[in-house]
This record gives C-alpha cells, structure tokens and sequence, in this order.
C-alpha cells in the first residue's frame, strides 16, 4: 500500500474537545500520508485513489499515549497496594536495574513493542531507563515497528538505590550527550526526549547541565508533576526555594517555551499557582487515571483543566496502570471524574465520552503537530475497530457515537483489525 489511498467506513474523529464529527459510509482520504478530510463521494480528483473498503466498521484517529515507561510493562499488576514513593523502592528502582544488561532489555522490549504495535495506540512518549545501550535497543525496536514515538534516556543522580542512579550529575549529563550524540539524524519515526525522572531523582546541578543540553539540542521534556501528596512535600524539603513544584522546573526553564514543548505526568494535586504556571507555559499535563487510581494518587480535576484551555492528553503509564491501550485510560477518566463530581467538587461535572475521546486523540496528538484529527492537513493515523462483536445480535441500530462509547468501554487489541501510521499500513 502507497502512502495515498482512500478508505470507506464509519467514521468519527474531534474538531474540539466538544465536537465529535461522525459520518456513515463516509470516504477518508490519504495522499502522501496526510488526511484530505473526509467525504460523502470520492471527489473527483482522488477518483484513482485505491479504495479499501471497511463497510460496516468503524475508522478512527489512532490514540495516543502521551506517558509509558516501557521497563515496566515487564511486572505491571505488581505492588498496587502501595503508594507512590514505596512502589518505587520496592519494584521500579530495582527492575529497572536489571536493564543494564542489553540482553534482558531486548527480551523485556520485545515484549512491549509487541503489546503496543498490535493495539489502537500509534504515537507515544516514552520513558525508558538510565541505560544507554538499552534505549538505543528500544528506540531501535520503536522505528522498526513503524509507530512514531518519543523515547527518553531517564536521568537520575540521587534517591535511588546502589543499582540504578547515576554516580553524579556530571556522569548523567555526559551520558544523555552520548546517547544524543549516538542516535543522531538515525530514524525518521523515533525522537529523543530529555528525561529527568522528576524532581527527587534529579539535583540541581543535574538539572543546570540538563537544561543546557535541551537548549543546545532543542530537545522537548517530558517528567512528572504533582502526582502524590508526599512526594510533593518532598519537593518542598529539596527544593525550599521554589513556590511549586512546578517552579523547581521552571528554575531550570524545563516547562518549555514557544520552540520546545514540554509533558508533565499527573498534575493531580497542581494548585491555582502551578495550573497557572503550567498554561502561561503550555505544558501539555498526561492524565493518567489508572495509575492514580492504583497508587492511591488522588483524581486529577480535569475538567477544571479543559475549562481552563489547559494542553491536556492521556497517559497509560505502565506499570502504575495496567493497560497500554488510550480506550481504558478514556473510561478510566470518564469514571474516576464521576467520582471527583459526586465526591470532591459538584462543580466539576463529569467528562463526556465525546471530550475522553478528544483527550486520547486530538488532545494528545497536539503534542507531535497536526495528529490526532481527519481534518485536513492532518498526519494520517488512522485505526479501523470491529464492533460487532459487542453486539450478538443484529436487531440493534446503534449510531456511530454510540459505537464509539461502547468501543471505548469495551475494545480489545483483536477489534483493531488494520492500523495506519503517517500513511503506511503497520497491519
């Protein structure tokens, strides 16, 4: 298949986060990888375009996933009795250690780059280990695997264990340069993130020379952000200068700027000063509801946050979730703000499936440009699902935004029966 096709079926996709657009039997055409919008009849200038047919099904934005730590996928399901901080001691810090042997990161990314090229995700920000030689080896599997995908070497140079922490902010920093310096104009699918694990793993010194090296290589910066009540006091210890968490980034011009973007995980407990902070930056804030429903994090107001014009996506974050794919992060934050709306903050009524859809495609997407919409002038990533076997019977005539809404509730990876990518079919 060329990179200019037309393809026939049910389609939805956002303008906005309060606009679905639907069309039944509707044409959706590609040329050169790009979406030319979608239509009732083929216009005429596409009449030679080849025509896949998928009458009947739905066709879709692929999802994005807008925060994964790839090491972890290998124990996901694991310690989701404890909180944030704990869970960490106990299972990332020393799995994530094991990464330092390059045949056990292959094996582990294997399986990772397996569970989400075979589901509905197609763009990803990626957190993968301090280890250099195992992030070239999962940004290796990453382009291979035709998604397109943002990968970070982690650096960390204190509060983790013997294992996994770097010997000093020096060693860090000249590491993330190699890595760099390594992967250098070598994918056309795969982009290198800086990476400071957050604030505790990271001194200030660490921090200066990072925010050197993102300068000097317009790196974007992806990390996390009020996610759990003690890690935020945390902060407070080791950053007693700052007025937010937030601003122990900002001091080091890490929350992005006009050239450079930047993503913060979580945001659950980001006060008035940080939200703020946060827009007049455009940071795009990761919602990850599993996580923070398994951690014991808290809910993250996030309708406040779309009234607000905040940048706003959605993360799995394996392992602190336990899924891969955007449709369970959408019911999840559908869900968990009913719970935030009849428990905390009436104000905050509950997300609408339309504005979860949003959230996993257009609002994610907004991150890598033009991604995440059929509207034209669109990067083509597309995802063709089939419903049918939510329904047994054919008596039902459900429209398309119900197909959709049952389809975020109930898909699996073997309802995906096609997914396309810049314009090229990844199966």
């Amino acid at each position: 298949m060329n990179n200019s096709f037309i393809i026939k079926g049910d389609i939805c996709f956002s303008k906005r986060v309060d606009e679905l657009v639907t069309k039944e039997n509707g044409y959706l055409i590609c040329k050169d990888g790009v979406s030319m919008g979608v239509f009732d009849e083929i216009p005429s200038e596409y009449k030679d375009f080849q025509v896949y047919d998928y009458t009947n099904k739905l066709v879709m934005p692929g999802l994005v996933d807008l925060h994964v730590h790839a090491p972890q996928y290998h124990y996901r399901g694991l310690g989701m009795d404890l909180e944030l901080l704990d869970w960490l001691q106990t299972y990332t810090f020393p799995h994530e250690a094991k990464y330092v042997k390059e045949d056990y990161a292959r094996e582990s990314y294997k399986r990772f780059v397996d569970g989400i090229k075979y589901g509905p995700n197609t763009r990803f920000s990626i957190f993968s280990t301090l280890h250099v030689p195992a992030t070239i080896i999962l940004m290796d599997m990453l382009e291979e695997s035709g998604l397109v995908s943002y990968i970070g070497k982690v650096n960390m140079d204190r509060n983790g264990t013997d294992e996994l922490e770097e010997t000093g902010p020096e060693v860090s920093a000249r590491k993330t340069r190699e890595w760099l310096e390594e992967i250098k104009d070598k994918y056309k699918n795969t982009y290198p993130i800086l990476t400071p694990r957050f604030i505790p793993s990271c001194s200030n010194t660490l921090m200066k020379l990072l925010s050197e090296i993102q300068v000097e290589y317009e790196l974007p910066v992806q990390s996390h952000l009020s996610e759990n009540q003690g890690e935020i006091a945390w902060v407070k210890e080791l950053c007693p200068d700052s007025y937010c968490y937030g601003d122990a980034y900002e001091q080091f011009h890490m929350l992005g700027n006009k050239d450079t973007k930047t993503i913060m995980a979580h945001c659950v407990w980001s006060d008035e000063g940080e939200q703020k902070l946060l827009k007049e930056r455009g940071v795009f804030i990761a919602h990850c509801p599993n996580s923070n429903m398994n951690l014991s994090s808290g809910i993250a107001p996030i309708r406040k946050y779309i009234r607000d014009g905040q940048n706003i996506g959605l993360g799995s974050d394996v392992a602190g979730g336990t899924h891969l794919s955007i449709f369970r992060a959408m019911s999840d934050a559908i869900q968990v703000s009913k719970l935030r709306w009849r428990l905390v903050d009436d104000d905050l009524e509950p997300l609408k499936v339309e504005e979860a859809f949003y959230l996993g495609t257009l609002g994610g997407g907004k991150f890598f440009g033009k991604v995440g919409s059929f509207e034209e002038g669109y990067e083509f990533d597309a995802i063709v699902v089939d419903d049918d076997s939510y329904s047994p019977t054919k008596d039902e005539d459900w429209n398309i935004a119900q197909r959709l809404e049952r389809t975020i509730y109930l898909s699996e990876n073997s309802n995906i029966l096609h997914k396309f990518v810049r314009g090229k079919k990844i199966f």
